[in-house]
């Protein structure tokens, strides 16, 4: 397994620590697992933007929607 080095001052390293113990985890199960997050949510909001830039997608009003299937 690869090793990262990551450069935090004293006080950032203690508020890590003391974070991980907090949660039950290491420092490198945070940090790996908040990585991970922020590339997932860049990349759903990439995915949203891509869709929403298509504008192939048809919005319908609730009220037509009804109507045409006899629910009025």
């Amino acid at each position: 397994m690869a090793v990262v080095s990551v450069r935090v001052s004293d006080e950032e390293k203690r508020t890590m620590l003391d974070f991980a113990k907090f949660h039950g985890e290491s420092v490198s199960k945070l940090l790996r697992d908040a990585f991970f997050s922020q590339l997932e949510d860049e990349y759903d909001m990439q995915v949203v933007k891509e869709y929403q830039a298509e504008k192939t997608h048809v919005n319908h009003d609730w009220n037509d929607v009804k109507e045409e299937l006899g629910f009025e």
